[in-house]
């Protein structure tokens, strides 16, 4: 516990470190002209060659380990567990969600977010029954990778990481710092059982995917790019429709929620 909060400082130093001179690298990148002869790269996915080989990595991954997992998880638990396990684990999100609401001066999100947390885990069993929609208190996902954007931090290229999915430099850094920077609920969780409750997470929220897996059409590469995009831009803008420069026609905005 004495190296806790040091160790958090020291990770968000290096988040200021970085996250700034990548943006402005990349800025500065994107005005030198192409080399001659080259093949043009859409201006939010440069490192796209690279990036689908990640994502070949990741399906991989996913075909012969998570996804079977998932599915077997998916057949044999009941409905009303699967439910109460997705809301036990978003229940632990609203401490993340109350902090960087705050960070975003949005005083009305933060209530929210205190409410939820506070109704969940006092009337809700701990978070297993989400409660708090019933008292139209409804969910509004906060994360520091949003509180960037709302400061106006730029999003950097599109990037697919190995394991993790689809990201940007902005997401990353905003995930990092909500897991390593800012007081979670996962506190409070002692090893190993930290472990075991991540796994489960892991193959829930797989679980969950599994539908919206029959939404998905051409390249699944170009579709889970496109959604993954457009859903973080929808929580940047709180939910306001701006102009998308990925948008092809296609009924395919934020088919996949959890990304």
């Amino acid at each position: 516990m004495k190296q806790f909060f040091p160790r958090r400082l020291l990770w968000l130093l290096l988040v200021v470190v970085a996250v700034v001179p990548t943006s402005q690298a990349y800025a500065q990148a994107m005005q030198e002209p192409a080399p001659s002869g080259s093949t043009p790269v859409a201006p939010d996915d440069p490192y796209e060659s690279w990036n689908r080989k990640v994502f070949s990595f990741n399906r991989f991954v996913d075909r012969w380990a998570l996804k079977p997992v998932a599915q077997f998880y998916r057949d044999v638990t009941p409905t009303v567990v699967d439910q109460g396990v997705t809301n036990f684990f978003n229940n632990l999100q609203e401490v993340r969600n109350f902090i960087n609401s705050l960070l975003q001066l949005k005083g009305e999100s933060a209530v929210v977010a205190a409410g939820r947390f506070t109704y969940n885990t006092v009337f809700g069993l701990g978070g297993i029954f989400d409660v708090a929609t019933a008292f139209d208190l409804p969910e509004q996902p906060e994360d520091f990778g949003q509180t960037l954007g709302y400061w106006g931090a730029g999003s950097g290229p599109y990037l697919m990481l190995p394991l993790l999915g689809p990201s940007t430099p902005r997401h990353f850094t905003g995930l990092a710092s909500d897991a390593f920077v800012f007081p979670s609920a996962w506190d409070a969780i002692e090893s190993p059982e930290t472990y075991y409750a991540r796994g489960l997470q892991i193959v829930d929220k797989r679980a969950d995917l599994i539908p919206a897996e029959a939404f998905m059409s051409g390249d699944d590469y170009i579709f889970v790019r496109n959604a993954f995009l457009q859903r973080r831009q929808y929580l940047i803008n709180d939910g306001k429709v701006v102009e998308d420069p990925f948008a092809s026609g296609n009924s395919e905005d934020l088919m996949l929620e959890d990304f």
